[in-house]
């Protein structure tokens, strides 16, 4: 069973909307932050959005201003927001931690370029125009 699990991906319109969830499944784990990137086929990997523990969010410059970033029930349930979709937003889009056991092994920062230590499967994302 993956430490985490993305939902809510589909297909929209250009200029639609998307909410993008993901579980944590903790099972004793924990995390500073999480975060969403994203994969298109053929592309690099994106960061897209991240969170952490001080409420502190960090944005690609290409979804600012159309995607919203929060988590919930103390760091176990991340959400995207995504807002006026265009085409080039079409890719697989992931959900990505760095769990530890306890608070004090947190590494309180976030992850560079959303390189985090787990990630869930996977949701795809399909903008049309």
């Amino acid at each position: 069973q993956s430490l985490l699990l993305e939902s809510g991906g589909g297909s929209v319109q250009a200029g639609g909307s998307l909410r993008l969830s993901c579980v944590l499944n903790s099972d004793g784990y924990t995390t500073w932050c999480m975060g969403w990137f994203r994969q298109a086929p053929g592309k690099e990997r994106e960061a897209v959005a991240s969170i952490d523990r001080t409420g502190k969010v960090t944005y690609a410059e290409s979804v600012k201003g159309r995607f919203i970033i929060s988590e919930e029930n103390d760091m176990n349930a991340l959400y995207l927001e995504m807002n006026n979709l265009q085409p080039e937003d079409s890719a697989t889009y992931y959900c990505g931690a760095d769990p530890v056991n306890m608070p004090e092994a947190w590494v309180r920062r976030c992850p560079a370029n959303g390189r985090f230590n787990a990630w869930g499967k996977g949701t795809r994302v399909a903008v049309s125009l």
